[in-house]
């Protein structure tokens, strides 16, 4: 799955607001109804789903941002930050508007520190890993979608009902700690890297914890 985040040259958006941005876009598109039975997305959405689920991220500002809009994907903005998560599909199909846009190379300079919304799910972010943005958005994307996955019917229908908002922030080693607890006890759930790029195989990178209206 390939993930466009929009940072502007001038006056670019706050890391945790495009990392939720681009979590949300994920998750959007994974329960959007064209992914669904009968969809016009459905083919190519179960073909990835059913092999080795990868997602990167790139960056576009401008007419490259403009021109990535009309590629088959979901868009989400929240707190002025935009992310479009596009339909899946093999490497080698990469619609050429999306392939010329950079992986790497722009970082955001450390936001205020993130409020954390009661309403709504929190995806804390291993900050020890120091990972890029591009990094980090492919890892909240992969939280969002195993957070949905992992809730009622019900609860993940609630969810989509306020668009799938949830806050991203930076854990430090004391809230790791309990993190990694409350996955143990299964009130949240984890992601751990392949280990293809940035840090190390197995490394837990992300920790979803739904909110108590969303619990599991």
């Amino acid at each position: 799955m390939q993930m466009v985040l929009h940072i502007p040259k001038n006056d670019p958006p706050g890391r945790g607001a495009l990392l939720a941005a681009a979590a949300s876009a994920v998750v959007a598109l994974c329960l959007d109804e064209r992914v669904g039975p009968g969809g016009e997305w459905e083919e190519r959405y179960l073909t990835w789903k059913r092999s080795r689920i990868r997602k990167v991220a790139r960056r576009a500002r401008g007419a490259q941002w403009l021109a990535a809009q009309e590629v088959d994907g979901v868009t989400v903005e929240f707190e002025g930050a935009q992310a479009r998560a596009f339909v899946p599909g093999p490497v080698g199909a990469i619609d050429p508007r999306i392939k010329r846009l950079q992986i790497s190379g722009t970082e955001l300079p450390e936001a205020e520190p993130i409020a954390i919304d009661p309403e709504s799910p929190v995806l804390w972010v291993n900050a020890e890993l120091g990972m890029t943005v591009g990094k980090a958005a492919a890892q909240v994307g992969h939280a969002s979608m195993l957070l949905a996955g992992a809730l009622p019917v019900a609860r993940a229908y609630a969810w989509a009902a306020q668009g799938f908002r949830c806050t991203v922030a930076d854990a430090d080693p004391g809230q790791w700690s309990e993190l990694r607890r409350r996955v143990a006890q299964g009130s949240a759930v984890a992601v751990r890297d392949a280990g293809f790029t940035e840090v190390a195989p197995g490394s837990t990178t992300v920790i979803a914890v739904p909110v108590p209206g969303l619990s599991q």
